[in-house]
């Protein structure tokens, strides 16, 4: 089908801008996690990180079967407009839809992609902070270790071991034949 496409597809309309809605519910829940894990790293509340990691991970889990949705319905619409499910953008999509669901669909995809990046430079801060503190961790257990001074290298995220314990030999069996 080439051209202008003349009709609009009020159901279509109203599945896409449902589907949005349910998108931007699960963004929501989603960023909440992630600011709430931030918090929870910065406490240093190992528990409630454990607890946010496996809702995030719940949480992608139900993303996955919304992106699934998402696919049928982007074939859906790829039919009704004559090009394949990928090739499917808003501005095609706008062409079958009343102006008034086009209006709203684009408000919403424009709010979806704003808390998805915002979700994604959340997470990003997370994983850092969450290196900090393993890096840090690491740092105390080698200092407990009682072998030497322990000093992190020019990057700040590895520790470095001393000349002090390099070449230090353990006795780990003692016997005596």
């Amino acid at each position: 089908m080439s051209g202008v496409i003349e009709h609009t597809d009020a159901v279509l309309s109203g599945d896409v801008i449902t589907h949005l809605d349910a998108q931007l519910v699960a963004a929501r829940r989603l960023l909440s996690i992630v600011l709430d894990q931030g918090a929870a790293i910065r406490a240093r509340d190992v528990r409630s990180v454990v607890a946010l990691t496996g809702l995030l991970q719940a949480e992608l889990q139900r993303r996955q079967l919304l992106d699934q949705e998402r696919a049928r319905l982007l074939e859906r619409a790829g039919m009704r407009l004559g090009v394949t499910g990928p090739s499917v953008t808003l501005t095609l999509l706008e062409r079958v839809m009343p102006s008034t669901g086009a209006e709203l669909a684009r408000e919403r995809s424009a709010e979806l992609m704003g808390l998805l990046e915002e979700v994604k430079r959340e997470h990003y801060v997370n994983r850092a902070l969450m290196s900090q503190e393993l890096a840090f961790l690491d740092h105390l257990l080698r200092l407990a270790d009682g072998g030497g001074d322990v000093t992190y290298d020019a990057a700040g995220d590895r520790p470095a071991i001393s000349g002090a314990r390099v070449g230090t030999r353990h006795r780990v069996l003692d016997l005596e034949v």
